[in-house]
């Protein structure tokens, strides 16, 4: 068979193709712009049955690479993270209504050397560092500080502010090519210095609950690592253990 991308021969063809799917999306040959080539297309490309391109095709849209679409055929799916750090925070509209995507206010855009930890799961020293408030409702909610890696966000720093929405994951993708796949956080709980208690416009050494997340790419690279704070007094979590 030709076309697969370099792999572990071992492996079933549905996986081998599977990877080889991902890395066009990771090359961004793949978008959401486009729907991808039929199945039996793809099937005559790499001389393979349609129930293995099928079958491997059903796999990325489990992982969330793909989605279907009714009507317009299978696409890349966009990255859509538009509140998840707001899951701790149900912060609602006086009406009672949800709100959608909180404003976001760019505080600072620069090219620096990434703190230990961010070095640590980044694996570089040399990234650019973001820091900016979220608000629901004009509400300061949370506080992030943010670092991303040079080499994959080269020019970040420099984008016209227009271009800066209230997400950045989305912007990563249409920028830089770089689509975030997953991301993983961890919740401790602390009090709130001064510079964070002033952005939050609560006391210093208010509880503060602070959210550490990494986010990964398509091939489970870090390309993000950030601070999110918000006051404890509004944190909540909750779990379903069915």
């Amino acid at each position: 068979m030709n076309g697969f991308a370099a792999t572990d021969m071992r492996l079933p063809a549905y996986i081998r193709l599977r990877d080889t799917f991902t890395a066009r999306i990771a090359r961004g040959e793949w978008t959401p712009d486009a729907p991808i080539p039929s199945e039996a297309r793809l099937a005559n490309e790499f001389d393979v049955s349609i129930g293995t391109v099928r079958k491997a095709v059903d796999g990325l849209v489990e992982e969330g690479l793909l989605e279907r679409r009714q009507g317009s055929g299978t696409r890349v799916r966009a990255p859509s993270f538009d509140a998840t750090l707001f899951r701790f925070f149900p912060i609602r509209e006086t009406d009672g209504s949800p709100l959608s995507i909180p404003s976001s206010q760019i505080i600072l855009r620069s090219v620096t050397e990434a703190p230990d930890k961010a070095a640590q799961v980044l694996g570089t020293r040399d990234v650019i560092k973001i820091v900016r408030l979220r608000c629901l409702s004009d509400q300061p909610v949370l506080f992030e500080e943010i670092y991303i890696p040079t080499s994959r966000f080269a020019g970040f720093d420099t984008l016209p502010e227009a271009s800066l929405g209230p997400l950045l994951y989305p912007l990563y993708f249409e920028h830089f090519g770089v689509m975030v796949k997953r991301a993983a956080d961890e919740v401790s709980f602390g009090q709130a210095p001064e510079r964070v208690a002033q952005r939050l416009q609560i006391p210093p050494g208010d509880p503060l609950a602070v959210i550490e997340r990494t986010a990964f790419d398509i091939e489970n690279t870090p390309i993000e690592w950030r601070i999110a704070s918000g006051s404890a007094k509004k944190f909540r979590y909750r779990s379903e253990i069915n």
